[in-house]
Formats: structure tokens, sequence, C-alpha cells
């Protein structure tokens, strides 16, 4: 016997939909940039098959070529949002161990984000089918960009870096 999976799994009226997915992605983000800002830092100090700059990303140049040096600084940063919070609006230090602070909170930035963009799988259980696509282009508009300056920012880190150690060598 073949049971079908009727989708979404929860009947709801147009408006709660709507007022579902509000509370969902308000959550979502909340949720798991608290739970970013908690785990602690070493869990980032280093790269991971998903956070490791690709050969494509050519050191941070392919985002250049995207224009990212003219909208970065237009979008808000909320790494200070927590007590505690790092943030990644400047700068403060050129010292090796700030930058490689600054690096690993790039990491834990991105992972933030796409941690909140893996929520729009949530929405086929709970909303029609065609309120997914809003939702999926939400979580791409309000996500993907982020996830580009953490890496371009990581990228142009790194060579900062290398060419510290380099020096120091």
């Amino acid at each position: 016997m073949v049971v079908a999976l009727a989708l979404p799994l929860v009947a709801m009226p147009k408006w709660a939909q709507a007022v579902f997915c509000v509370i969902v992605w308000f959550g979502a983000s909340a949720g798991f940039g608290y739970l970013g800002h908690r785990l602690p830092l070493e869990r980032f100090d280093h790269d991971t098959w998903w956070s490791r700059l690709r050969g494509r990303e050519i050191g941070g140049r392919r985002y250049e070529r995207l224009g990212i040096k003219r909208w970065k600084d237009r979008l808000p940063e909320a790494g200070a949002l927590y007590a505690g919070g790092f943030s990644k609006r400047d700068l403060r230090a050129h010292d090796r161990d700030h930058l490689v602070r600054f690096a690993a909170e790039t990491r834990r930035a991105e992972a933030v984000h796409w941690w909140i963009l893996a929520t729009v799988l949530v929405f086929p259980f709970f909303v029609v089918w065609y309120a997914c696509i809003p939702n999926l282009m939400y979580a791409v508009a309000a996500n993907v960009p982020f996830i580009a300056i953490q890496r371009y920012n990581r990228a142009r880190l790194e060579r900062i870096i290398g060419r510290l150690d380099a020096r120091s060598a």
C-alpha cells in the first residue's frame, strides 16, 4: 500500500500562511543569529568544506567584478547585535590576531546566513506551493548578498594574513 503525502501538511487560510511565513523568517533570523553568536569561536577558526574559498572566487576578485565594493557597505551589519558580538563593519586593528579573529567571524556570519537560507525548506510543508516561490526569492535576496560579503572579506583578510606571514618568515 502506497501512502501519498499531501502538501501542505497543515491547512491554513492564506492570511495565516502569510503570517506564518513572517513569523518563521523572523524566528529563523533571530534564532540562528543568536545560535551563531553563542557557538564558540573555535568552531569557526578554520575553513571546512563549506567555508573554504574556491578557486573560482579568485581571491575575492570575482566579487569585485559583481560590483560588491559599490553596495556592500549599504547593507546592515548585525555582528554586534548581541552582547559581546563582533562588528564586521570596519577593520579596527591590523595585527595578525585581529585579522584571524575577523576571518573567523566572517565564517560565523556566513554559517548563520546559510542556516537562515536553509529555512526555505520548511515552507512546502506549511504553505501552498505557489507561496514557496516568494519565500525562496526572499531567502536568496536576504542571505546570498551577505554570504558573498563574508566570502569577499575573508578572501581579502586571507591575502593580508598571507602577506604578514610571508614578511615574518
